[in-house]
């Protein structure tokens, strides 16, 4: 009996490991939305204009657990997140955005050289300044409007790292600051004409 049961253990992890996707959290419904490959390019924005992509955006985005980020599924969501980002000419983007209720947002960081796009796993910021200032934003959910909101000239993020999952953080400022800030509040439900008038 207990040969049975080794070869049953054994059998079982054969098939774990030939699997190849690493058990995640992710629902088939965000893997249908994430599609299976980068060539699929850019992803459908959920926009305010829509009543059920309106209150999409209202929820709180999930954590992502260390399992899910060691996935394909992970990278083909950063690559195609990616290329919806950059196919709109704007600095950043959050998974809400493209339907995907999880913490994660890129971010251009224009104060550093080449000004490269990062992405931030279950960023929070941990720290405002007082000091701040008005600014026009606009949102890829939010096509044909602008407006001007005060965000903190500095903050402190915290996020996990993708490859150990352990926390990190970094100073930020001015207009990169800003776009942390808008971002960071797409995973808890807030737009930025939350803060209009």
């Amino acid at each position: 009996m207990r040969i049975v049961q080794l070869l049953f253990g054994v059998w079982v992890g054969i098939c774990f490991l030939a699997c190849g996707e690493k058990s995640d959290s992710f629902t088939r419904e965000e893997r249908e939305r994430i599609g299976h490959s980068e060539e699929e390019g850019i992803m459908p924005l959920f926009l305010v204009t829509n009543r059920v992509d309106s209150l999409f955006l209202r929820l709180q985005a999930k954590e992502f657990g260390k399992e899910d980020v060691e996935t394909e599924t992970f990278r083909v969501l950063r690559s195609r997140m990616l290329a919806t980002v950059r196919d709109s000419l704007n600095e950043g983007i959050a998974a809400p955005q493209v339907g995907i209720s999880r913490q994660l947002v890129a971010v251009q960081r224009l104060d550093k050289t080449g000004e490269p796009f990062e992405f931030y796993v279950n960023p929070e910021i941990i720290y405002f300044s007082q000091d701040t200032v008005l600014g026009q934003e606009g949102c890829l959910s939010i096509p044909g409007r602008m407006g001007s909101v005060y965000r903190s000239k500095e903050i402190v993020v915290r996020y996990r790292d993708e490859l150990s999952f352990e926390w990190r953080q970094d100073t930020v400022r001015e207009f990169t600051a800003r776009i942390f800030q808008h971002e960071i509040d797409h995973l808890n439900g807030i737009l930025y004409t939350d803060y209009l008038p």
